[in-house]
């Protein structure tokens, strides 16, 4: 049995999301359709509202602000010549909510399952480069590898490595706390602390 016109465009559309395969698209459509109009004018007003949301042109976060730079960018109270490199947005969010690192980041986005970087993921790291050799004369004081600790993931930091070699006085990853195949987002903010304060 096909689905209506207008739920065919919300299952495509849904079916491109991370994580939401055909199957679970139209599960979805189904469902938003139940809730009424009430409850999908409400989600496409909110979805409306992301036309406000950009993208920082330093460390790719999000953010709402009239220049390019997000909060954590435009922060001149934080240690700029320090840089955590992340793969996702949450994860960003969970360093910050330990309270207990001030540098800025880069978010490099959602590695395949390859494991290998992405073209995009190259040019962020490039703008790093350019934004070290202008902001830090050649040399930031320290790069986080801050990502999942996983096998693909250690793949992945030695390939950040290399093309960030010669950049820092020192680049780490994170340290003990966060166990092999865990992530950053589900770790509380003490695992997290202890991992940014233990890293090597």
């Amino acid at each position: 049995m096909k689905v209506t016109k207008g739920a065919r465009k919300l299952v495509e559309i849904l079916s491109a999301l991370p994580g939401i395969g055909p199957r679970q698209a139209i599960r979805l459509s189904f469902h938003l359709i139940r809730q009424g109009q009430g409850f999908q004018k409400e989600l496409g007003d909110a979805v409306r509202e992301l036309e406000a949301v950009k993208i920082c042109s330093q460390c790719f976060y999000v953010h709402e602000n009239a220049g390019k730079l997000c909060d954590i960018c435009a922060d001149a109270g934080r240690d700029h010549s320090t840089i955590a490199i992340v793969e996702k947005e949450t994860d960003l969010m969970s360093l910050e909510n330990t309270g207990k690192y001030r540098g800025r980041y880069l978010v490099l986005g959602e590695f395949g399952r390859a494991g290998i970087l992405e073209p995009d993921q190259k040019l962020k790291l490039k703008s790093l480069k350019t934004w070290i050799a202008k902001a830090c004369q050649g040399s930031a004081r320290e790069i986080i590898i801050a990502l999942n600790p996983n096998t693909q993931n250690d793949f992945v930091a030695s390939q950040i490595g290399h093309e960030l070699k010669g950049l820092a006085a020192k680049t780490t990853r994170l340290g003990v706390g966060i166990p092999s195949g865990g992530e950053i987002e589900f770790a509380d903010e003490e695992t997290l602390g202890g991992a940014l304060k233990g890293r090597g």
